[in-house]
């Protein structure tokens, strides 16, 4: 486990320097997990649909979080097809895409001239959503050359390296300042350092087969505790996901109670994406964001896209249900002081509560859908907190752990970039 080598600053604090202030990543697993009580349903699961949904008012003065996620599925939906369309074309001048549904509109970042390709695809798709196509000074493609630059450069002088998603360079972290300033010196896109980041690698307490996603797990060999994720089906088996720092290949997984719930089968450490062969189910434990009762299983529906300003929900063993979670950031590379992990996204509570903490990491992150709430869509797996961001932890073990209103997850493209072919286990 990693702790931060800075001050922690307050929500919201962010300073656009030319240098990287210091910066941590801290693991959202927990060693050797704290003695809790058991409340988990063992095998008295409740499968009854509820609705996810957190109380209070809704951003973005929708009148319910099912007008709220309507729009949004619609704008994911127009996202897929804009990144398909990208991906044929090489990439392009394409920068980025914010499908935040408070904008009420699809934003496309694009440096240069829209290909007719594109343009057609815009007006097609401006029939079913407002869609609004901005100019950018840099591509992602070109922002991802140097992102990757200067991981090789060292990537021990980064904590964190995000291309902003509107094409305007990229945001850098970092806990020397002296080298990190050193190691952007000359860079060909424009840095903005963003001070106070630091991330670090981060019932359900008593399940049984088959296994459900967002259960409590220990590795039986060093005694940490983890989450269990998605259910997915690769190579003629079925897995659950979870993160490599909660185990390696060939160490059991377990409930707290001892019960085996399987060998570690792989990991990508690159990707960030762990397999654990086990019994397990297309389903999710839930409770009432804010509560730990009643605990309930939810039906998995599918996977979507991350896309900046999505809003979503986590679903660790240890914080339990946590909603009013949007996506800042994409594409993001982070260095957790052993492993260099790709691809990541960066999510934030809207109101600075915690977002997760230790114990999570390897459980859901994951969107409702938008008809009854009561069925959920995968949409990565949680892997690591800002410590530099510091949140009462809240859920089932709320002392003797690090919680924060910041987190890193895997999206569901690195889960099929580490593993081609492997699919979802539905409801």
């Amino acid at each position: 486990m990693y702790s931060s080598l800075r001050t922690a600053r307050g929500p919201g604090f962010r300073s656009r320097l030319t240098v990287v202030l210091g910066a941590v990543l801290l693991v959202a697993g927990l060693g050797p997990a704290p003695a809790v009580a058991s409340p988990g349903p063992g095998s008295g699961k409740d499968t009854s649909p509820r609705a996810v949904e957190p109380p209070g008012e809704v951003p973005g003065g929708f009148a319910s979080w099912k007008e709220l996620l309507t729009l949004q599925k619609k704008l994911v939906t127009a996202a897929d097809r804009v990144t398909a369309a990208v991906e044929g074309l090489g990439g392009g001048g394409f920068a980025g895409i914010v499908a935040a549904p408070q904008n009420r509109e699809l934003r496309i970042h694009w440096k240069g001239a829209v290909p007719g390709r594109v343009a057609d695809l815009v007006t097609e798709l401006r029939e079913d959503v407002p869609v609004r196509v901005l100019p950018a000074a840099f591509s992602a493609r070109e922002l991802k050359r140097e992102a990757d630059r200067l991981v090789r450069v060292s990537a021990g002088a980064f904590t964190s390296i995000t291309p902003n998603v509107d094409g305007s360079g990229l945001t850098v972290t970092g806990a020397d300042v002296r080298l990190t300033r050193s190691k952007v010196a000359g860079s060909a896109v424009s840095v903005t350092v963003e001070a106070g980041v630091a991330p670090a690698p981060a019932s359900r307490w008593n399940d049984s087969p088959p296994w459900w996603a967002g259960a409590a797990a220990r590795n039986s060999a060093t005694g940490a505790g983890c989450s269990t994720g998605w259910t997915v089906s690769y190579g003629g088996a079925t897995r659950m996901l979870s993160v490599p720092h909660c185990g390696t290949p060939g160490q059991l997984m377990t409930d707290p109670t001892g019960e085996p719930i399987g060998p570690v089968a792989a990991a990508n450490v690159p990707r960030d994406v762990m397999l654990v062969t086990a019994t397990a189910a297309g389903r999710v434990y839930n409770n009432y964001p804010g509560t730990i009762s009643p605990e309930f299983g939810n039906k998995v529906a599918g996977t979507t896209g991350t896309y900046v300003g999505m809003m979503l929900c986590t679903s660790g063993a240890y914080s339990g249900t946590v909603c009013l979670c949007q996506v800042k950031a994409v594409g993001v590379t982070i260095y957790t002081g052993r492993d260099t992990i790709f691809g990541m996204a960066r999510v934030e509570h809207t109101q600075y509560k915690n977002a997760a903490g230790q114990g999570d990491s390897g459980g859901p992150v994951e969107t409702p859908d938008p008809t009854e709430l009561t069925e959920q869509y995968a949409v990565g797996t949680i892997s690591a907190i800002d410590t530099s961001a510091p949140a009462a932890c809240t859920g089932y073990v709320v002392t003797g752990r690090v919680c924060s209103w910041r987190l890193y997850y895997t999206p569901w493209s690195n889960v099929t970039a580490a593993y081609p072919g492997i699919t979802i286990v539905t409801g």
